[in-house]
Parts: structure tokens; C-alpha cells; sequence
């Protein structure tokens, strides 16, 4: 025991883990159900603490993050899911790093999750400014290594400012998060591309003993059309990239996108705003006009007009298509039109000049066994008139800069690593994020990350870092607000279409007001709250399931579960009792050896009904609360042994 918690290995809580299904979700396990009840509570610096413990970028992933802890959220069973990601943003806006105060940031680091050891170790080198990156630097120069960047941009960020348009995720925002990781320590260097400005052999010369790769997937995919080749054709992450940085493309009046993800969304969403210009420095024009923004009058006024075009073309139908449901919605309200269920066949021109794209209608995006073969009917045509066409289907690689010499193998594009630890081939050499297992979300490159950091840090101590699980039990005292279970999802408010087109930096979504904020966290079932049967106490009174608001508690006898699937599944799936072991008996039989009490999880809304209602106190209300944590273990080893996983 130590305050409170009892060590345990993660299989022997597994259970119990997963019945907090968006920390369970996530990957870096952030204590959402912890900071989202601490919202509702009103006790934001705690909140905070919480949505930063194991994140370095919690203040950006309260504003992009795919957000698998809502995808997963146990409240989406009753009705819609609480609304996690948004109630991140409303705590991190008051205490994160972009108030401009990085204290709270660095204290709030749960240090559980790095290596114990601590001391001034050696040079170690990553390779992109990136989230992989940076979280890489995060981690690894806390612990005490000297940690320098290389970044092939003028300034860090990898996709969170390439691909991340403007008006979803504020620049400062960005630089403010980065800020408070490089205020640890980490040495940033800009401008320096990897294969034209050093090689990883160089590296090694200047004693660096151990390296991050952290470069992600830099290029967008096409599709081998006719036409593809003509001059107003672009690569849809070129576009966002240019677009982010102040140095807008050309674009014609009828714009075409291909693709159904978010990207394409992106594109076509940055596409339909002004584009904003940064002009070079000048000194005759003098300090105050050393950096303008400058809109586009003709572009604009063509919107204004409803004369601009802007189209999305994705082989999916609407509820096949990847996109987030509010990335279509709000495209929608931009004047974006969607061709669902449409496969681009060439793109069509006349004397040099892109105007408009051929598609078929696609008749299926996956076959039988789910795989992806799409299958179209080539007599459904349909030409989609434009003068400029961007491709959104997807990322590639540049590995150009690799040697022979630096021993790393690649697969398919991918640089090829042990999936347990990211060491590649070369031994001093790491690499996660999506340069290691395809496109994810930000938030996946960043749990890689850590792991990454965790293996170098055991490369070079020679060492093996294992995660533990320490859990505890305590009698739940909480009260919900009143009608809890009947509040509804809303999302925040949302800038109205006419204003936030009408300029490429005004942020779409706003933070919560702080009367919603409370509102939407309470709407949290506080699953770390559970309802805990003592066999030995229950009298069968079936008084629990009486009055059950759900009606997911039932005492069954035992002859009933062999006929009824449901059941039976449940039964098997809580108890352990297999279908087997109840052959040869009648149900009479079976009913004299007594009956079960079960409950479906998955919908109890923690109203303690049952537990106030139980007569011999055979059901309590027990808190669940575990933390993991690294502990370090000395191997025989001086090195990782090298393994690579397919």
C-alpha cells in the first residue's frame, strides 16, 4: 500500500480500467472523466491539472483532437456522448500556456508516467518540430537528457501548422504550447532539413548518442488521372501549407476537391475564405508595415456574389464518408457542395487549361469482407465544372534523405521499427508518428511518442522501463445535478457562416461560456463510480431491480440463460458462465441450483437507486480510482535487443 493505492498489474484491474471508457480510449489515458466531473464541479486549476497529467499538448487537442474519448464515451449509449474535447478547451484557455503563464503547465506534468531515473545525461537529437517530436523533447529533456530539434521549417509545428488551417487552430496557440516545452531546455533549430543541411551520419559525428525521427508523412497523395499533370492541379497539404503561411496558391473561381476525410475539408474550407498574403519585410516602408494582410478584393467580392464554386467529390456516401459530422455540416453552411458516392475518372482541359473533372457514380466503397475495392457504374457520368482541382486523399513519405550508411530499413514507405519500442534497424535511431504507422490522429503520434522517448531513455541506460498499475477503492460520495440524465448535448457556439468566411484567421468554433461549461460536464455519468455487489448480504428481494430506472439489473434463474442468447452473452461475458457447462442439466434442475444477479453496464447512469434501496446494504457505491506509473528495471543488456515487427 502506498497513500492509499495498491500496486497491481494492469491484467488484474483490466475490468475495472476499461469501465472508464474515455481514459481507456485514449491513448495517453488523460483522466477525462477527472477533469470533465472537476468542471462541473467548478474547480478548474484541478481540471487543468487533470487534462495535462500525461499530455504535452492539451491546449491543441482541446481545439483539433479526434477526440476517441467521445467517440467512446459511455454517455453516447443513453443518447450523445459528453461533449470532452470542447470542455478541454474551456480549462486549458484559463490556465494554459496560452495565457501566457507556463507555470501551471510544467507542474501539472504527471512525471509517474517517465522514467524515475533523473540526471544530466547525454546529447540526444530529434528530428522534426512536430508533435512527435516535440512531446520526444518534452519527455526525454525532463528527465535530464540535453535535447536539440531540427526543424526544416522557419518555426516548429510539423502539421499542426502545415496541414491545421488557420481557423481552426490559432498560430499562438501553437507557438505558446512549443514555447513552454523549449522553456524546459530544448535547444530549436530552424531551417535545417534533414538531407540537405546535415545527414544522420553527422549527427553521430558530433556526438549525438541517440535519434528521433519524427518527420510524418509531408506529401499528399494523387490519383493517376488524365489531366492530372496540368498546372492547376495541386497537391491539397501544398495548398493548406502555402495558405497557413501567408503564401495563397492561385485559385480559379470553380474549385474542385478530391477526397471525404477532414483534409479534403480543410482544403475546401481554407479555398472558400480570403486568401491572406505575408509580405517580405521592407524597410522603406517602416515597422509598422513589415508584415500586412491583404485580402483578395476580387475573390472576395466573388463570394459576396455567391459566384465562387467550391466543391467536395469523395467516393463515399454520406454515412460512409470519414469526415466528422460538424466538418459537413459547417462546410455546408460555407456554400460547399458535396458529390457523394462519385469516382474521379480524368480531368478535363482546353488549350492547357483545367475545366472540370469527369466522375462515375461509385456503387460500393468496400467489398464483402469490409476490404477497401470500390466499384463504380461507368455509365453514370457526371462532368463537375472547374478551373482548379486539389487532391485530399491522403499522405506519403519523402525518405530521400536516407544512405545506405545510416542503416535504417524502410517498408512500403514507412521507416520500419519495433512497434513495441520504435527503434528502427539502426540501434540509435527512433521513429514514430506517422512516419512509422501511416496517418493517425495527433493524438496517437503523441502516446507513440512516449513510448519512443521511454525506449531511448532504456537504450541508453541499458535499462528496461516497465508501466505499472496502482489502484484503489474508496466509498463514492457524490451527488448529481438534478436531471443530469435527461441534459442534452450541445456543441459550443459557432462564429455564423457570413462572418467567418469573410476572413481566413476567424476561429469557427468558441470556447464554452462558462454556465454551458458546467451544464455539459454535468451531463458526465462519473463512470469510475460503480455499483458494487456483495453476494453474501443479498436476500433475492429483487428490490434493485424494481426500481432500476434503466431496467438493467435482473435476477434470472440459472434454468432460463441456455434459451435466452441475451442473456446468456451477458452472463458469459460478466460471470464467466459458458453454455457449456449447463448442458446436461433441465431447467428445473438448473433453477434449483439457485439464479444470478446481472447488470448491463453499458447504460447504468450511477442514480445509486439500488444501492439506497437495498435493504441489507448488500450494494454500495465504490470509487475506482488507478494511476499508471514507470518503474525501471536493470537488465543484463547494455542496448534494446533489435527486433522488427511487420
Amino acid at each position: 500500500m502506498q497513500n492509499g493505492y495498491e500496486f497491481e498489474t494492469p491484467d488484474s484491474v483490466q475490468y475495472w480500467m476499461k469501465m472508464i471508457k474515455c481514459q481507456d480510449a485514449c491513448p495517453v489515458h488523460t483522466n477525462a472523466c477527472g477533469y470533465v466531473t472537476a468542471i462541473s464541479e467548478g474547480d478548474y486549476e484541478q481540471a487543468y491539472r487533470y487534462a495535462r497529467a500525461t499530455n504535452p499538448f492539451a491546449s491543441i487537442c482541446g481545439r483539433v483532437c479526434g477526440a476517441p474519448c467521445e467517440v467512446n464515451c459511455r454517455r453516447g449509449d443513453l443518447d450523445a456522448p459528453v461533449t470532452i474535447r470542447s470542455l478541454k478547451r474551456f480549462v486549458t484557455e484559463k490556465f494554459g500556456p496560452e495565457t501566457g503563464d507556463f507555470r501551471l503547465y510544467h507542474d501539472a506534468c504527471d512525471e509517474r508516467m517517465l522514467p524515475p531515473e533523473r540526471g544530466d545525461f547525454e546529447r540526444v537529437a530529434v528530428i522534426g518540430g512536430g508533435v512527435a517530436g516535440m512531446t520526444v523533447a518534452h519527455d526525454l529533456t525532463r528527465i535530464g537528457y540535453k535535447v536539440t530539434v531540427f526543424e526544416a521549417h522557419s518555426e516548429p509545428g510539423g502539421m499542426l501548422t502545415a496541414g491545421v488551417p488557420i481557423f481552426r487552430l490559432p498560430r499562438d496557440l501553437v507557438r505558446h504550447e512549443i514555447e513552454a516545452i523549449l522553456s524546459m531546455g530544448v535547444e530549436l533549430k530552424c531551417n535545417m532539413r534533414l538531407g540537405r543541411d546535415f545527414s544522420i551520419s553527422d549527427l553521430r559525428r558530433e556526438g549525438y548518442k541517440a535519434i528521433f525521427l519524427g518527420i510524418g508523412l509531408p506529401k499528399g497523395r494523387k490519383i493517376p488521372l488524365p489531366g492530372g499533370d496540368l498546372p492547376d492541379v495541386y497537391d491539397g497539404l501544398d495548398f493548406l501549407r502555402a495558405f497557413n503561411e501567408g503564401k495563397p496558391m492561385p485559385l480559379g473561381r470553380q474549385v474542385v476537391v478530391i477526397g471525404g476525410g477532414n483534409v479534403a475539408y480543410d482544403v475546401a474550407r481554407s479555398a472558400v475564405r480570403p486568401q491572406v498574403v505575408e509580405e517580405d519585410d521592407d524597410e522603406d516602408r517602416g515597422d509598422e508595415h513589415s508584415q500586412r494582410i491583404a485580402y483578395d478584393v476580387a475573390r472576395s467580392a466573388m463570394r459576396m456574389s455567391n459566384d465562387k464554386e467550391i466543391a467536395i467529390v469523395c467516393l463515399e456516401q454520406r454515412h460512409e464518408m470519414p469526415a466528422d459530422e460538424i466538418e459537413v455540416i459547417e462546410g455546408e453552411e460555407e456554400g460547399i457542395t458535396l458529390h457523394n458516392a462519385r469516382g474521379p475518372r480524368e480531368i478535363l482541359s482546353k488549350k492547357g487549361k483545367v475545366t472540370g473533372l469527369r466522375t462515375v457514380k461509385c456503387v460500393s466503397v468496400f467489398d464483402e469482407k469490409g476490404r477497401f475495392n470500390p466499384t463504380f457504374d461507368e455509365n453514370d457520368v457526371l462532368d463537375i465544372p472547374a478551373d482548379t482541382i486539389m487532391f485530399a486523399i491522403g499522405q506519403t513519405s519523402d525518405l530521400s534523405f536516407l544512405n545506405p550508411e545510416d542503416g535504417i530499413e524502410t517498408d512500403r514507405g514507412l521507416i520500419k521499427v519495433n512497434l513495441e519500442t520504435y527503434q528502427t534497424s539502426a540501434p540509435d535511431v527512433f521513429a514514430c508518428g506517422d512516419i512509422a504507422h501511416g496517418p493517425r490522429l495527433f493524438i496517437h503520434a503523441i502516446a507513440s511518442a512516449q513510448i519512443a522517448a521511454r525506449s531511448m531513455h532504456d537504450y541508453l541506460r541499458g535499462t528496461r522501463t516497465d508501466i505499472t498499475v496502482r489502484k484503489k477503492w474508496e466509498p463514492a460520495s457524490y451527488t448529481m445535478v438534478d436531471g443530469w440524465h435527461g441534459f442534452s448535448r450541445c456543441n459550443p457556439p459557432a462564429v455564423e457562416a457570413e462572418e467567418r468566411i469573410a476572413s481566413a484567421n476567424e476561429i469557427v468554433e468558441e470556447v464554452f461560456p462558462e454556465t454551458m461549461a458546467r451544464y455539459q460536464a454535468s451531463r458526465c455519468l462519473r463512470c469510475n463510480v460503480n455499483t458494487v455487489f456483495d453476494t453474501t448480504f443479498c436476500i433475492a428481494c429483487r428490490g434493485c431491480v424494481d426500481v432500476c430506472p434503466e431496467n438493467l439489473i435482473k435476477l434470472v434463474n440459472l434454468g432460463a440463460l441456455p434459451e435466452n442468447p441475451e442473456l446468456m452473452k451477458l452472463a458469459t461475458e460478466t460471470l464467466g458462465i459458458q453454455e457449456e457447462e449447463l448442458k446436461g442439466y433441465t431447467p428445473e434442475e438448473l433453477d434449483e441450483f439457485g439464479a444470478v444477479m446481472m447488470k448491463d453496464e453499458k447504460t447504468c447512469i450511477r442514480c445509486a437507486m439500488c444501492a439506497s434501496r437495498c435493504p441489507t446494504h448488500a450494494i454500495t457505491m465504490q470509487k475506482f480510482s488507478f494511476t499508471r506509473e514507470c518503474v525501471t528495471v536493470p537488465t543484463p543488456n547494455a542496448k534494446l535487443r533489435y527486433q522488427l515487427q511487420d
